[in-house]
């Protein structure tokens, strides 16, 4: 089972406790969560890049040296 520790700083004690079911469980559903928003913005970021990437094939493509595509995309 899960633990979790309580300090109290007035009596300058620690212990662990057992988290209950509902807290192991809401545990479980924020971790679960943090996955899902993790995996939304690792794929907004590689959207981004491919959205550059083919931004600045096209720019080559109309003809624009390296140089130029640097300097109008940073």
């Amino acid at each position: 089972m899960t633990q979790k520790l309580i300090v109290d700083c007035t009596a300058g004690t620690e212990e662990y406790v057992d988290l209950t079911a509902e807290e192991e469980a809401d545990m479980e559903a924020r971790a679960a969560a943090g996955i899902v928003r993790r995996d939304e913005e690792m794929a907004a970021v590689e959207a981004a890049a491919a959205a550059k990437a083919s931004g600045e094939a096209k720019l080559a493509d109309l003809g624009l040296s390296a140089d130029e595509i640097a300097a109008l995309v940073g």
